[in-house]
């Protein structure tokens, strides 16, 4: 969906150039052919002729022409300039048009964006956000005012809008009012602030997620209207603490990360009508007698807490929402066969409550 108009205009292009290149094929052959039946000459020997009459070349004929021959050394002359022309004036064109054509079809695909995310700022964290929203096929939409930032979103072949997110014009032609969620991920934390009221001011109903670089500054974010604050320096810094207070933690959590012939991962899946399980104990459910997955947690639909190591007493209800660790094919397994979710991760990102499930304590500080 997001190289829709590359491939506009890469198809534009294709049939300009092979309409051209098929007028230029036919002047040749029509040119060997005049040649061999005016002058009697060898089809090569017409195509040579052909050839140095469309390109100016200058070099003498092979033999003397006839008037007649003369008379359609001309006709090829103008037929080729004017095909050579046309390719010209389209490649010249195209080099200009591209550019414009491109914002064109950006600017009418992000007016039918809907439900989608918008990422402001598109360095080392912007960037890597956007790949992994993108691997999931989750429909964003970038913010950048830097020109190599901007080489760079064009290569990744993702929708944008040019210009400095603390714009008000700016975040709606990104489709603010009709977004999900606004990612700010500005390298200062005085600018993720400001974008925050503004976005917050646009769509009161709009999840936004920023990242700061001082903890000092998370409650002033909270306050400007942000739902979540991340702090990638902090969580950087804990991970290397963890290294020496925890090594073994952290090398199981590593394993999951990097190593290619790791397949275990962290997923939630959630119960819906009809499932074998709603109504059932963790005891009678045997999830992981008959799925292979380790339950971490059970998080209810009507509650705020969550059930952290949940017993074999603990019961499945329906809209429960259950954070598992195994297999990637043996959850998937789960959640349709166990859970009746078949959903794709696009579709769960796209119905997800993002507010609903707020942290209270966030939204009080939020409010303070």
């Amino acid at each position: 969906m997001q190289g829709f108009y590359n491939n506009i205009i890469d198809n534009i292009i294709a049939r300009r150039i092979t309409i051209a290149s098929t007028i230029l094929i036919v002047v040749f052959i029509v040119g060997s052919i005049g040649y061999h039946l005016i002058e009697g000459l060898a089809f090569f020997d017409g195509f040579y002729m052909t050839f140095i009459t469309i390109t100016t070349i200058g070099f003498s004929e092979i033999s003397n022409l006839s008037s007649a021959g003369r008379v359609f050394t001309m006709i090829v002359f103008v037929m080729g300039i004017g095909v050579i022309s046309y390719i010209a004036s389209q490649t010249t064109q195209l080099i200009f048009e591209s550019e414009i054509f491109k914002k064109r079809a950006m600017k009418k695909q992000l007016e039918k964006m809907e439900q989608h995310y918008i990422v402001a700022g598109y360095g080392r964290i912007g960037h890597r956000i956007a790949e992994v929203l993108k691997e999931a096929d989750i429909p964003i939409v970038v913010i950048e005012n830097r020109k190599s930032s901007i080489e760079r979103i064009k290569d990744d072949q993702l929708l944008y809008v040019e210009g400095d997110a603390q714009d008000e014009s700016v975040l709606r032609e990104a489709g603010i009012k009709r977004a999900k969620g606004l990612i700010c991920s500005l390298s200062r934390d005085q600018d993720n602030v400001f974008v925050t009221l503004i976005g917050r001011e646009l769509n009161p109903d709009i999840f936004i997620l920023v990242r700061t670089n001082e903890h000092q500054n998370t409650k002033k974010v909270l306050r400007a209207g942000a739902n979540k604050v991340i702090s990638p320096y902090e969580i950087g810094a804990d991970r290397m603490a963890n290294v020496i207070l925890r090594p073994h933690v952290d090398q199981f959590m590593d394993r999951l990360r990097k190593d290619p012939d790791q397949d275990h991962i962290f997923d939630e899946v959630k119960i819906f009508e009809g499932s074998n399980l709603a109504g059932k104990t963790l005891a009678e459910a045997q999830i992981r007698q008959k799925y292979f997955v380790v339950i971490i947690a059970i998080i209810p639909e009507d509650k705020d807490t969550i059930q952290f190591n949940p017993g074999s007493n603990d019961q499945i209800n329906v809209g429960d929402s259950l954070i598992v660790l195994g297999d990637v094919d043996r959850i998937k397994h789960l959640r349709e066969q166990g859970c009746k979710d078949f959903r794709t991760l696009e579709e769960r990102v796209s119905k997800h409550d993002f507010m609903k499930h707020i942290n209270p304590h966030q939204s009080n500080t939020q409010s303070a």
